[in-house]
C-alpha cells in the first residue's frame, strides 16, 4: 500500500473514532458504528489487497473495541476484520456493474459487522443481558427488539454517508468514475483481485 493510502486510511478511520465517540457518551446498550462507514469508504477508495483490507479491519476492530459503550467490546475484534473483508469482497463483484455500488457495499459489510458482533455478544454476555432484560423473554427476543433495529439503521446511515462522500473524495484523490471504471477493467488485475 502506497503511503498517500495509508494516510487516507488513517484519517478516515480517525474520523470514523472521533465520531464513535461521540456516539459511545451515548451509553447505549450497543453503539452505533461509525467506523464502519469511515473504513468501507477507505477500502472503495483505495483498493487494498485482501491481507491489506484484513488489516484496515482489524485496526477499526481495535478502535471500536477502545472508543464504545457496547455492551461486549472485544467482539469489535472479530466483527470489524469480517466487516472489512465483505466490503472487500462485494465491492470488488458491484463495482463497475451497479449504480450505488459503496452505499450497497457499505450496507452490506455494516450487516455482517453487525451482526456477527451481535450474535458474539449474545452468545457471549447472554445470561447477564437475560438478568438484565427478564421481561424480554429470552435471548432471541433481545436479538430482535435490541441488536437488529441498530444494526439495520447504522447499515442505512452508513450506505447514505459512503455514497454521498464517495463522489467528492474520488474526485480530490483524482480517481473519477471514467478512471475509476478503466480501473477496475485494467489495473484491478494487479491490486485488489486476489
Amino acid at each position: 500500500m502506497k503511503s498517500r493510502d495509508i494516510a487516507i486510511v488513517g484519517i478516515l478511520l480517525a474520523v470514523g473514532a472521533i465520531l464513535r465517540y461521540f456516539l459511545a457518551m451515548l451509553h447505549t446498550p450497543m453503539t452505533p458504528n461509525m467506523v464502519i462507514a469511515f473504513y468501507c469508504l477507505a477500502i472503495i477508495l483505495v483498493r487494498p489487497k485482501v491481507y491489506e483490507a484484513l488489516g484496515i479491519g482489524i485496526v477499526a476492530g481495535i478502535l471500536s473495541m477502545l472508543i464504545t459503550s457496547s455492551i461486549f467490546p472485544p467482539g469489535n475484534l472479530v466483527s470489524e476484520p469480517i466487516g472489512a473483508l465483505v466490503c472487500f469482497g462485494v465491492y470488488a463483484l458491484l463495482r463497475g456493474r451497479l449504480i450505488g455500488a459503496e452505499g450497497i457495499t457499505t450496507f452490506i459489510a455494516t450487516i455482517a459487522s453487525g451482526l456477527t458482533f451481535a450474535f458474539i455478544a449474545i452468545f457471549i454476555v447472554s445470561q447477564p443481558l437475560l438478568m438484565k432484560y427478564p421481561t424480554m423473554g429470552g435471548v432471541e427476543s433481545i436479538f430482535v427488539l435490541v441488536f437488529v433495529p441498530i444494526v439495520v439503521i447504522t447499515a442505512i446511515f452508513n450506505a447514505i454517508i459512503v455514497q454521498i462522500l464517495y463522489f467528492p473524495a474520488n474526485r480530490v484523490l483524482v480517481r473519477g468514475p471514467e478512471k475509476g471504471a478503466m480501473r477496475g477493467s485494467a489495473g484491478d488485475t494487479t491490486r485488489g483481485a486476489e
